[in-house]
């Protein structure tokens, strides 16, 4: 946490906030954030650009500028960002850094667990920087479940770890993973070599399913992560199988299970995602 819905509701909640103003003035509170680098250094370089557009890629948030600069910022596991309209930021002891813009707004970021971090990269790094780090974008139209099955052919890894696996699928984590799995009928334990023509269309329209259906229930809030507004997002209330061992499946009725793939917590049912392919 947070995914790619969540960063891409980030992103959009962001976006009428960001573009076309000026960075005023930008105050970093923890040198965690943007180490190596010295905060203060980040805090003077940032301060003065122009935004140009906000953009996502897997679960970074890009904040372009009119410089052709670009800051990264990866929320990690409980990063946020909270914007205040000249009414002014609360107290928060796990706010972190603070941008004041050129009308009144302030933005925030917060992290309780200080894994986050910020980024400055130059015109022209961007892409070599992201394309050493992330694989496909699985809402774009160019990812097809042909190009899936090119990235998880001859791999002996379970599906679930598979796609946690950025270089396979940027943006999914451990929720998502869950549930794509789940709408696929596949088990996480499976290897990612071996699947069917059907079975990959099944896991491609899986993962893109339960990406969008997330997007469009802004985000599943369940410790940290809220919208720079505030709001919480609702996907929780909808989860198939994620969190929800010894529950019904909601297509079979089988109970719900837990197992561990990839070092993270797996929900599956075993009653619609077998071990063994039929």
């Amino acid at each position: 946490m947070p995914e790619l819905p969540e960063v891409e509701t980030v992103r959009r909640r962001l976006e009428p906030v960001l573009v076309g103003r000026t960075l005023r003035d930008v105050e970093i509170l923890d040198g965690r954030l943007t180490r190596p680098f010295d905060p203060s250094e980040v805090a003077a370089e940032l301060a003065g650009e122009r935004v140009a557009a906000v953009e996502r890629r897997g679960k970074y948030l890009i904040v372009r500028f009119e410089t052709g600069r670009v800051l990264l910022i990866h929320l990690r596991m409980t990063g946020s960002l909270l914007v205040a309209r000249r009414e002014g930021l609360p107290e928060d002891p796990y706010r972190r850094a603070v941008v004041r813009l050129d009308d009144g707004s302030d933005v925030a970021y917060r992290d309780v667990r200080r894994f986050g971090t910020w980024l400055v990269l130059e015109p022209g790094e961007l892409d070599e920087y992201l394309a050493a780090r992330l694989g496909g974008e699985p809402l774009a139209p160019a990812f097809t479940a042909r190009e899936l099955g090119g990235r998880l052919a001859g791999r002996r890894a379970p599906l679930k770890a598979l796609l946690l696996d950025q270089r396979v699928l940027a943006g999914v984590g451990n929720i998502y993973a869950d549930e794509a799995l789940w709408y696929a009928r596949l088990h996480p334990l499976r290897p990612g070599r071996g699947l069917t023509p059907d079975e990959l269309r099944d896991l491609h329209r899986g993962v893109r399913r339960a990406l969008r259906k997330g997007i469009a229930r802004q985000g599943a809030s369940l410790r940290d992560y809220s919208t720079p507004d505030g709001d919480r997002g609702s996907m929780q209330d909808e989860f198939a199988v994620y969190g929800r061992a010894g529950e019904p499946c909601p297509r079979c009725g089988t109970p719900i299970e837990k197992t561990r793939a990839g070092g993270r917590g797996t929900w599956f049912c075993p009653g619609c995602q077998r071990r063994e392919p039929a």
